[in-house]
């Protein structure tokens, strides 16, 4: 069965540096044709810079992968797991704090491995195609301040869900369900307050009127907005974008400086329609309750699973403590899963077509969102030739050119 589920792994890893290259090998057939809708806003000397762009973060990805991979396959399959199992075991009899060592220990491990692809991704490339504003002292800062953060958040989840294992080892499924679905909502609330400023500054829209145009659109949806900010993101880098953020009465719009100094105010109001349509459309509400319900699935699986005495023999293992227990069931479960991958990136794209319907209902505007989405491409030198195949399995959003060309095509009909 080791052999088995090694060799499943490592035909899921082809198949995706297998879709990596179609995707690459597309690019560079494709990459200089100016898509109908673009002309004007980009042309062959832009696209090619797009497409330098994306094959060095793909290649970078492709090594990035490799690496990691190469890693897990020796954890897993080399007998380093069950070594770092007993070593844990032997350092306390207490079965929280020898979980919260477990996955914390791997939590750094992994995050040591990212730094110096982050480095290169954000020093090398990203400085080669004059987006990276960030000097080296704040990227530090970042990652100490993001580091600390997720090792007291896992220390608190980790915890509270070991101990309530020991609690209640019949029912603990349902009991660590609760707390980390508590955890997650309380987080969505407290982030905007406590967690974000702590990296950005944040301050209330500055472009005159804006404001009151966008509460008055937020209004026509029947949405409650309790703040419009912008953020300072051009100290990092120089893409662009917005978001909301928060949840229940805590919503918040929050536009990118950058994005304000690159787009109109039609545009940046298109924009703005598109995310309010998902939460107006109860996508927002949907993929919270679908992630709940699929969280209390794996957990009652891997309650189930994880006290099948052949759990170890899986991966060729004599015996494994429940952290252990618990990696190997991840670690299976996202081979399982794998399969589902164009399933929910398709529901992903649909409820991207949903939303830009609903914009386009809202601003009566389809040009300004079509418009909108060429800047943005242009600015953050997006692929507009994507491998359909690639688009499929791992496009959360309709590739870009199909949306500009669906919204003038709107445009054309009023």
């Amino acid at each position: 069965m080791t052999v088995t589920i090694l060799a499943w792994y490592l035909a899921v890893l082809a198949f995706e540096h297998l879709l990596r290259i179609m995707n690459l090998k597309h690019l560079r057939r494709h990459g200089t044709t100016v898509p109908d809708g673009f002309a004007g806003a980009v042309d062959e000397g832009s696209l090619r810079t797009a497409t330098a762009y994306t094959l060095d973060r793909s290649r970078l990805g492709i090594v990035e992968s490799l690496v990691d991979s190469g890693l897990l396959v020796g954890f897993l399959f080399a007998g380093i797991l069950p070594l770092f199992d007993r070593w844990v075991a032997s350092l306390t009899t207490s079965f929280i704090l020898a979980g919260v060592v477990f996955f914390l220990l791997l939590s750094l491990v992994q995050s040591a491995i990212a730094i110096p692809f982050g480095l290169y991704e954000t020093f090398v490339i990203e400085r080669r195609y004059g987006f990276t504003t960030i000097t080296p002292r704040l990227w530090w800062s970042d990652l100490l301040k993001s580091t600390c953060i997720s090792m007291t958040l896992a220390t608190l989840m980790i915890s509270g869900a070991f101990a309530l294992v020991a609690w209640s080892p019949l029912h603990w499924w349902l009991w660590v369900w609760g707390f980390l679905a508590f955890l997650t909502l309380f987080l969505m609330y407290l982030s905007p307050y406590v967690i974000e400023p702590l990296f950005n500054r944040y301050e209330p829209v500055k472009t005159e009127g804006l404001e009151e145009e966008i509460r008055a659109m937020a209004e026509r949806a029947g949405l409650r907005v309790s703040r419009v900010m912008q953020v300072d993101a051009s100290r990092r880098s120089r893409h662009s974008n917005a978001y909301f953020t928060g949840i229940g009465r805590v919503k918040r719009i929050v536009l990118y400086d950058t994005l304000l100094d690159q787009m109109t105010r039609a545009e940046i109001l298109a924009v703005l329609a598109h995310e309010i349509g998902h939460w107006k459309l109860g996508h927002i509400r949907r993929r919270l309750i679908g992630g709940q319900a699929g969280a209390l699935a794996a957990a009652w699986l891997a309650w189930r699973i994880t006290s099948w005495e052949g759990l170890p023999g899986l991966l060729g293992m004599t015996e494994a403590t429940f952290p252990a227990r618990l990696v190997i069931v991840g670690f299976i479960g996202t081979l399982a899963l794998f399969p589902l991958t164009p399933l929910f990136a398709w529901l992903s794209r649909r409820q991207e077509r949903e939303a830009d319907r609903f914009a386009v209902e809202l601003c009566e505007d389809p040009a300004s969102l079509a418009t909108a989405l060429v800047k943005l491409s242009r600015e953050n030198l997006s692929n507009l030739h994507p491998h359909p195949l690639y688009a499929a399995f791992h496009y959360s959003h309709p590739p870009v050119v199909e949306r500009v060309q669906g919204l003038l095509a709107l445009a054309r009909k009023e």
